[in-house]
């Protein structure tokens, strides 16, 4: 069976689209969309991905108004996460390291769900 290779996009709607680009490129290092062919995509390590559809009441939203998060996988949580509260960032650690990993979670200026993710035991050590 053929299978995609991974996600060639995240595409959502937002009421100030220049500001945010700009806020996840200063904060995430994720580059904007480019304005010509002549210019390359924003590239991404290779890694695990989930992809989970989720209830419709789901608190991971962080209200009704939100129907979409995303989660960045990152080398080091607590480097990250210094760098954002160092820009005025508020940023939520887990304080529970799961099997798979540590957490940490912000909202973008638009109110949506990021999640940073430093991925531990078999998500670190690459596929079977």
């Amino acid at each position: 069976m053929e299978r995609v290779t991974g996600i060639g996009g995240v595409f959502f709607r937002a009421r100030d689209p220049d500001r945010l680009s700009a806020w996840y490129a200063t904060h995430l290092g994720v580059d904007p969309a480019p304005e010509s062919y002549e210019v390359s995509s924003w590239w991404q390590q290779a890694g695990p991905t989930v992809f989970a559809a989720m209830p419709a009441d789901s608190a991971h939203f962080g209200g009704a108004q939100h129907a979409w998060s995303i989660n960045f996988r990152v080398t080091d949580l607590d480097a990250m996460v210094g760098q954002l509260r160092g820009a005025g960032i508020d940023v939520q650690v887990d304080p529970e390291e799961y099997p798979n990993g540590r957490f940490a979670d912000l909202r973008d200026p638009e109110g949506n769900g990021v999640q940073l993710w430093e991925p531990a035991g078999a998500d670190s050590r690459g596929p079977a």
